[in-house]
């Protein structure tokens, strides 16, 4: 911007020429001064589609208060947004990771084309928050992120619960350890308002790492969706975005490799959602960082598991906030010399500096101290194996269990293997093994939570293993293999698994494997047929014809 903090807008609104433009703005309020400002762009991702982003009006107000209090003009746009609790376990998920590229995508569109000068994103459910953040390292102008904050947990027989415990009660009401009744009174407490599902499942790992990374001000996040302190949170990040178009602060002196590894590191500490692999490595190759799926098990290997949150843990999201937040966990990690101080971050602070202003909560037992954590490695790992040589995805956290070796059950579909899980036709000892539900496959590589949710609400989380091309949410507990690549429609081993094929999961040797020879493998993947799809010429069809492997970040580009 050459030191101009209207060197975009100005293009746009500026000289005799540019009278049109005026024209159109001035018609709907904003004025000649309004016009002579720092033009923001604040990014909305609401929706009443969901709680996780129905309040993000309000919040956006807030935030404009803070743009014009400190000398800059707001213009609110939207993007589209997909619930992944409601869609799971339906047709609809498979919109779910696509929305992804299109949120990027319409962030990136509109501030292009408006030429605004900064941006100012507000997410909320999964996919928001990596896409917003996506569409903001595309266009490299001063701007950060702000997450909507967590629901409160809800209250169920005198015990916090959130939708985690709805998907797994489905599973023992369909074993008959749960009446209609039981299901019915937990349905209508477990989500008690505005804000993001609240354990450490996708949205709030996603917040935590990019409290981490640097690109969203540390504090901001985890305040809880329905807090009092959440407005003057907004207008704090409204103010901070006029910081950085002052001093001319981009993204891509935020995201860089030492940034990605403390947030890498920040998920594998909190026990997180295994959806940050994807969705990292997409930032990453937006941000132009070299970052592979390798490097997670590296940082996570070294990183311990030290906070006790669910879907592994005790605690959710608000709980975390009242011990001290993602400050008092990086100021843990940075005891152990685990992250990078010297990382940059919007506030204009170090990471280090940051965590310097870790307050703790006395008594608090959310976060375990180094010298006594959860588990001395963190909560992912990468295998690989003759069924994911390009990589796969297992959350360690929540389970002890290190090794399975069983017989395979599988299921062409997300449906099908939910429907033997309700007929209680799976067993202790079964590997399940759910294909073409890839990026391409799907399309749009769904969340396979209504299956293992079920499989635990039957008791079986201990004794069965699972394995997929598709994804896990980050509400996902128990021995999981997801994001198996490469899929099966193109050319994956997993193409090759037959019912009764012995499958072994080995997470000290990192391993995936099936008990067959490279020749029986390569001849069952040549005379695999995938499923057929019906796609029609959709956004959906355009989405499977270009997006790429799972262990690159699934991208379109």
């Amino acid at each position: 911007m050459s030191g101009d903090p209207r060197g975009r807008s100005r293009q746009i609104l500026d000289g005799p020429d540019r009278a049109p433009a005026r024209a159109y703005l001035k018609g709907i309020g904003f004025d000649a001064e309004a016009l002579q400002r720092p033009i923001v762009g604040i990014a909305n991702t609401w929706t009443e589609t969901m709680p996780c982003n129905f309040h993000l009006r309000r919040l956006a107000e807030r935030v404009k208060d803070g743009v014009r209090a400190a000398g800059g003009t707001p213009m609110e746009y939207n993007t589209v947004a997909i619930s992944d609790g409601i869609t799971m376990g339906s047709q609809g998920m498979k919109a779910s990771l696509i929305s992804r590229e299109v949120i990027a995508d319409s962030v990136e569109l509109v501030a292009r084309g408006h030429m605004f000068d900064a941006v100012v994103a507000l997410s909320g459910c999964d996919k928001t928050i990596p896409g917003c953040v996506m569409g903001l390292a595309r266009l490299d102008v001063p701007s950060l992120l702000l997450y909507g904050g967590s629901i409160a947990p809800g209250r169920f027989r005198d015990h916090d619960v959130t939708i985690q415990d709805v998907f797994e009660a489905v599973g023992a009401h369909a074993a008959g350890d749960m009446s209609d009744a039981d299901l019915d009174e937990l349905e209508r407490v477990a989500s008690p308002g505005a804000g993001a599902c609240g354990g450490q499942f996708t949205a709030n790992t996603m917040a935590t790492a990019f409290e981490m990374l640097g690109i969203a001000p540390m504090g901001s996040g985890m305040v809880p969706a329905e807090d009092g302190k959440k407005g003057q949170a907004a207008e704090d990040c409204g103010r901070l975005v006029m910081e950085l178009l002052e001093r001319d602060v981009r993204p891509s002196s935020i995201i860089t490799r030492p940034a990605l590894e403390n947030a890498i590191a920040c998920v594998a500490a909190t026990g997180g959602s295994t959806n940050a692999v994807l969705h990292l490595l997409a930032i990453a190759r937006e941000a132009s960082v070299e970052l592979a799926i390798d490097d997670f098990d590296t940082v996570s290997t070294r990183t311990p598991l030290i906070a006790d949150l669910k879907p592994g843990g005790r605690y959710v999201a608000t709980d975390l906030y009242r011990a001290g937040g993602v400050r008092l966990v990086a100021r843990r990690l940075l005891e152990g010399g685990l992250l990078d101080p010297s990382a940059r971050t919007v506030s204009g602070r170090t990471l280090g500096e940051e965590a310097a202003l870790a307050e703790e909560a006395p008594g608090q037992d959310v976060v375990r101290p180094l010298d006594d954590p959860i588990s001395p490695t963190g909560g992912l790992a990468i295998l690989r194996g003759n069924l994911a040589p390009e990589g796969c995805v297992v959350k360690l956290s929540g389970y002890t269990r290190r090794d399975h070796r069983g017989p395979a059950r599988v299921f062409e579909s997300e449906e099908e293997a939910f429907a033997a899980v309700s007929a209680q036709e799976i067993v202790a000892g079964d590997v399940v093994v759910i294909r073409n539900e890839g990026p391409a496959g799907g399309p749009g590589m769904r969340e396979m939570l209504g299956v293992t949710a079920a499989l635990v609400g039957e008791g079986l989380g201990d004794s069965v293993a699972l394995l997929t091309d598709g994804r896990f949410s980050g509400a996902t507990r128990g021995l999981m293999a997801g994001h198996v690549a490469p899929e099966a429609p193109r050319g994956g081993p997993i193409a090759a698994i037959r019912d009764g094929d012995t499958v072994v999961f080995d997470i000290a040797a990192r391993r995936l494997d099936v008990e067959l020879s490279d020749a029986q493998i390569s001849a069952r993947v040549d005379a695999y047929g995938p499923r057929p799809n019906d796609l029609g010429r959709g956004v959906i069809a355009k989405y499977a014809r270009h997006v790429g492997s799972a262990a690159e970040g699934a991208l379109t580009s």
